[in-house]
């Protein structure tokens, strides 16, 4: 979000065009390994060529999905009506799903993996209702495959990417009204 200043006013769907495009730059942010807090390797994740197995790649998109929809859902409250919201999430969700299809994944494939963010979303959310801790050490598991030992250094710096997620997006998201197209 460096330099990128929001219109005072957004759409639900120009909210999702702007979240997407804020999703696919922070799964880009993710999977390389300059900038992150703890790179993949350093997770436990297995790489080919610094690229991380299609299964870790999508969970990070799921988790990162998730992350930027609880992000906007806690910078609107209180200051925009739930219907603009959903339609932003959801203007979000399909931008992300076209973008798979444009990039190559078979549309026959969209409703599995449709069904896994759903599922995976119903279990952040409870997680992050319990403790940041606990939502950490979900998102290691599904990053990690399940094979790799949790440790209290490994799920900080998972929550630290969900942070670095959240936080900035807030505060983005605080200069944003949203309004009906």
């Amino acid at each position: 979000m460096d330099g990128f200043r929001a219109p005072q006013t957004l759409t639900p769907d120009e909210l999702g065009d702007t979240l997407a495009r804020l999703v696919w730059e922070s799964f880009s942010d993710f999977v390389a390994n300059g900038d992150a807090e703890a790179s993949l390797e350093e997770l436990g994740v297995e790489t080919e060529d610094g690229l991380p197995p299609s299964q870790v790649a999508e969970e990070a998109l799921i988790f990162l999905m998730w992350a930027h929809t609880r992000g906007t859902q806690r910078a609107f409250v209180g200051r925009a009506e739930e219907p603009l919201i959903r339609g932003g999430l959801d203007s979000l969700h399909k931008a992300i799903f076209d973008d798979m299809i444009e990039q190559g994944t078979p549309e026959a494939q969209l409703p599995l993996f449709e069904a896994r963010v759903g599922a995976r979303y119903s279990e952040y959310n409870s997680a992050a209702a319990d403790s940041d801790s606990e939502l950490s050490r979900v998102a290691l598991r599904y990053l990690t495959g399940g094979v790799v030992e949790t440790t209290d250094q490994k799920a900080t710096a998972v929550l630290d990417r969900a942070l670095a997620v959240a936080r900035p997006l807030e505060d983005f998201l605080e200069e944003v009204k949203l309004v009906e197209a």
